[in-house]
Order: structure tokens, then sequence, then C-alpha cells
């Protein structure tokens, strides 16, 4: 009899190891790549884990996943955006510590860090996926006014100003309607040249340097001379609009981020360059913003195989596979690999010809009030619309930061120190005189 209550509990086991389940969250329009590559290539290695995706709507996903973290629906796993909405989830205890993970050494520190704690003592989100900026353009346009890609910001704008003076076509296909677009797609794209990227964005944080600074009064300058060449009511003109001026074959160059790649008109030979230099400048600088991670619910019942697919997403075979299936999301790790895509192919490239850096406002920095990623936003669409100053915007910036972030109020006082050693003897001299 216990012989027999012993098959029974043994053939149990292997039922429910057979026919484990994981639901995995996300935001993105990912279902058909999971279904017809990943999910394939995974159960090929473990054939008794199905793995579910349960895609959400992106712009509401953090809200609604704090909902379902809240009431204990959250799946098995959850894609994860980077810094704070991740880290909150964390600090509520609703994400596994990952810290350990075997594999975790295949992804670099600047990667980690969009998932980890302040302090980069603990991991709680596996880095997946980055987005580049840069910009595209139609090549048979170029080959027809004799264009050749710019490398300087000088040159960029001659090209502009040809295409203009050419008549045919419209320079730049992008619209200043949205202003999270005029931040993230415009700013973002050409800033790091401006800031020396990585360098830069840790001098701001570090309170060793100040918004209000020349570097970012030029790169404010560079978008707001734009508005020449983006065609009437471009103020009108969301970032769809744009894109879709830009397929439709009417526009020549669009500043854009690389997952629009999958989106491109098959129509069109299209082509890519990276962010133009400032004039002199030798080192480029381009934006690999890290976009995507996955986490383990630490209250999920699977957590056993969904640490086996997190194992198996640290590998090589998985990095290669999500970059070729997904055009335009490129994989964090360290693996190494060559793209079919020609454009992902060129913009992967990149990142060994340039210095790397993710979004300035996405780390600390948005925390407080106000927010400072809602500033820029807000301040890079009136600058492009000609309704503020590159100077105004800086100081505005500059003024929200002063509001609640430490390091940046003591550069202020700082400041503020040495202009009054600097004035306070040309006071006493014309007290004399």
């Amino acid at each position: 009899m216990k012989l027999f209550l012993s098959l029974i509990i043994l053939m149990l086991s292997i039922s429910s190891h057979a026919n484990q389940r994981l639901v995995i969250d996300t935001w993105g329009d990912e279902l058909r790549l999971w279904q017809q590559k990943i999910i394939p290539a995974f159960q090929r290695h473990h054939p008794e884990i199905e793995l579910v995706i349960k895609q959400m709507d992106s712009w509401n996903y953090v809200p609604t996943q704090n909902q379902r973290f809240a009431n204990q629906e959250a799946g098995d796993l959850v894609m994860c955006k980077p810094f704070d909405p991740s880290l909150n989830w964390f600090k509520a205890g609703y994400l596994e510590d990952i810290t350990d993970l075997a594999g975790m050494e295949n992804f670099p520190s600047f990667a980690q860090a969009a998932w980890q704690t302040d302090s980069g003592a603990s991991s709680f989100c596996l880095p997946l996926g980055s987005v580049m900026h840069g910009f595209f353009y139609n090549k048979r346009a170029f080959a027809e006014l004799g264009l050749v890609e710019p490398e300087s910001e000088a040159e960029f704008f001659n090209i502009l100003e040809r295409i203009k003076s050419h008549g045919k076509y419209l320079p730049l296909a992008f619209g200043s309607k949205d202003a999270w677009a005029v931040s993230e797609v415009a700013l973002q794209n050409i800033g790091p040249n401006y800031w020396q990227g990585e360098d830069g964005r840790f001098r701001l944080l570090e309170g060793k340097e100040a918004v209000d600074s020349p570097a970012y009064k030029q790169a404010l300058a560079s978008i707001q001379a734009w508005g020449s060449y983006m065609g009437e009511g471009h103020e009108a003109r969301s970032y769809g609009d744009a894109w879709a001026l830009f397929n439709s074959g009417k526009a020549v160059i669009a500043p854009g981020g690389s997952w629009e790649i999958a989106n491109l008109s098959a129509d069109l030979e299209l082509a890519v360059f990276k962010p133009p230099v400032p004039e002199g400048q030798q080192q480029c600088y381009v934006s690999d913003h890290t976009d995507k991670g996955i986490a383990i619910n630490s209250a999920s019942p699977n957590k056993q195989a969904a640490y086996k697919l997190l194992q198996w997403m640290t590998s090589a075979e998985f990095a290669q596979l999500f970059t070729e299936s997904e055009p335009g999301f490129f994989s964090l790790s360290n693996h190494f690999f060559e793209l079919s895509n020609p454009l992902a192919r060129t913009m992967q490239g990149w990142r060994f010809k340039c210095d790397v850096t993710i979004r300035n406002f996405s780390q600390l920095l948005s925390r407080g009030e106000p927010n400072f990623q809602a500033q820029m936003s807000e301040v890079s669409q009136a600058v492009i619309q000609q309704r503020l100053s590159p100077e105004l915007a800086v100081a505005q910036l500059q003024q929200s930061l002063n509001q609640w972030y430490l390091p940046q109020q003591q550069l202020f006082e700082q400041h503020k120190l040495e202009q009054q050693h600097c004035t306070h003897p040309l006071v006493i001299n014309k007290l004399e005189e």
C-alpha cells in the first residue's frame, strides 16, 4: 500500500512539472514574436514549461501593474520599465532579488544599473533590450540631390538647406505637437554629443554641472533650428503623422528611434546615420537607452520554472534571437553576433564607434516635483516652436531641479558664493572712489 501511494505521489509530481505554465506580463506588441520565435526556441530546452504572453496597453502599463500587484493578479514574470517604476515594485516586495543569477555577468554595468537599487547592491530585473536614436533617410532622394551622410552639425544643416532649396521634398519629417517626442526623439538624440554622454549625465547627477550650462543651451539651440526645415504646420503634426509623411516618400530625413525600424515602408530604400557632432568635435555619443527588462514576481507559485527562463535569457542564443526577431530592439548583453537587418546592423555598429549613454532624465532626476522629464518635454516643445529661447529654457529646467534635487541645490549655492566673492571687491573699489 505504501509503495502504491509513493508511486501516485511521484506521478503527480512528474505531471505537475511537465505542465508548468508561466504568464509573462508585457506592454510591447511582441505576442507574435514570442509565439513564432522565442517560445519554440525556449521549449526545445524546456518542453515541460508553457509560456503565455499577456499584453497590456503601453501607456498605462505601470499603473495597471501597480493595481495587479496589489490585487495579487500579476503574471509569473513581468516586463520592467527602467529605473524608478520597477525599483518601486522591488521596494514593495513584488519582485525577486536576482543579484546572484548566473549569467548576470554577461551584462555591462550601465545595462544593469537601470534595474538595480541606487547603491547597486541588488538587481531585480534582467536587462533585455535597448533602443537607439539616429536619423533615417531616403537613399534615392539623397542620390538624386547628390547628398552624402553628414558627420558634423554644419554638414547636417547644409544638407537640410539644400533639400529645402531644391523644393521637391520636405527636408525633415518631424512634428512638434507631441512634447514627449521633441524631448526624447530630438533633444535626447543629438544632446549626448553636447553634454558628452555618460560623463555629462553623471556630472548632472552629482551636482558637478548645471543644466543652465552652455552644453544644454547649444543642444536646445540646435533643435530650435530644425523648425525651419519641418514645413508649415509642424506644431499640429503628431509623431505618427510625421512618420506617415516620411513613409510616403515626401520627406527625406526623419529623426527617430530604432523601434521604428519594423514600421518603415518596404517601398523605400532607406538608410540611417548617427547624430552629427558639433563642429570640431571628434568623439561621438549616441543614445542607447535601456528600455526593457524582465523580472520574477515574488508571489509566483512557479518560481523554479521562471528562473529557468531567466537563465536561458542570459545566453547568446536568446540575445541573437531577440535582436533578430525584433529589429530595432538591441540585446543589452555582451554577446557578439551579426545582424541581418541592415538598418539595425548599422545602428548596432555605432556601439563600437561612439560612446553610448541613456536619456539623462531617467535616473534619479524625475523623482521629485517638478518632474524633470515632464519639464524637459515642456521646454523642448516650446523651444522648437519658437515660444521659448534656449537660454530661458535651461533656466527653467535649472529652477525646477533647484527646488528639490540636493546636488543641484548645492551647486547653485556654490555658484552664488563664487559670484559674491567675485563682485565684492568691485563694490569696495567703487565705494572708495
